[in-house]
């Protein structure tokens, strides 16, 4: 078993302006969540670099999230497809990965563009990102920025704490916290350096579900419940309700119907029957 690494905090966490800067440019480096044949094939498909111990790693960053959202928010025209009709890991992967970028930083006046040009249909998800597409059409980035700065960052702290110690225990880096770094441990995902976040923000959550969904990452469906059940659902519904009704979100509100319903909808496919892969996260090592 590859020895994980990274997981432990023992620097002192940076100030809130050192945060600010180049804040959160990339969240993990991934080892090996599959099996060896999977992690030749992916050090093969994408040039990923590999440890010493003969893992691939790679990092998830901004960047990497940007790739997944492009296919969403702005699909070329040949391919276009409603978020409605995906299913499965591929809707996992698609509506984790905007969710995690909406949630790491405020959209700038290129990504409120793309993001107006999202699709819908008559079903409350399809409202609701129909809802989010006209506010970023009518939204101003300046204030957008403002907007997430007040939710997530403010004077000393902001109106919505991001983090599932704080909605689990009131208090950060509790215990939640640490069982989720066991969590991770497991799946062989490690702490970026560059990491200045807890890992149980919301945003990190979000894009650790979108890539045990995705490419080259690609975890069982049981590993991904476990994780679902275990980590995210137990405030994440909480929380994008909150951000629906906070007083300093007009933008983000639309941005919280989407994680809202997205979370409900993802339960219920977690619920149907499905053929078995990997029993739990121990499996998957």
């Amino acid at each position: 078993m590859q020895k994980a690494i990274g997981l432990e905090r023992n620097e002192p966490r940076p100030t809130k302006d050192q945060a600010m800067d180049g804040k959160r440019e990339s969240f993990f480096s991934a080892g090996d969540v599959l099996d060896p044949a999977h992690r030749l094939h992916s050090s093969q498909m994408s040039g990923a670099p590999i440890s010493s111990s003969g893992a691939v790693e790679r990092v998830l960053s901004v960047d990497a999230v940007m790739e997944v959202a492009r296919a969403i928010l702005w699909p070329e025209p040949s391919n276009e497809k409603s978020l409605e009709t995906n299913d499965g890991e591929v809707a996992r992967a698609q509506e984790n990965s905007p969710l995690a970028l909406l949630l790491t930083r405020a959209p700038d006046l290129a990504m409120l563009s793309h993001i107006a040009e999202l699709h819908g249909d008559a079903t409350p998800s399809g409202r609701a990102h129909l809802g989010l597409a006209q506010a970023a059409e009518d939204a101003a980035d300046e204030k957008v920025e403002r907007e997430f700065f007040a939710l997530f960052i403010g004077f000393g702290r902001g109106e919505l704490p991001p983090y599932g110690s704080y909605y689990l225990t009131g208090f950060l880096d509790e215990r939640p916290l640490a069982r989720l770094h066991e969590t991770l441990r497991m799946l062989r995902i490690e702490r970026a350096e560059s990491l200045v976040e807890g890992e149980d923000h919301a945003a990190i959550l979000c894009e650790v579900m979108a890539r045990l969904a995705d490419e080259p990452f690609v975890a069982g469906a049981e590993v991904q419940q476990q994780f679902f059940e275990k980590h995210v659902t137990t405030w994440m519904g909480r929380f994008f309700v909150d951000l629906e009704r906070a007083v300093a979100a007009s933008f983000y509100h639309y941005a919280g119907t989407v994680g809202r319903l997205f979370l409900t909808i993802d339960a219920e496919a977690f619920a149907l029957p499905r053929k078995r892969t990997v029993d739990n996260w121990e499996d998957a090592r």
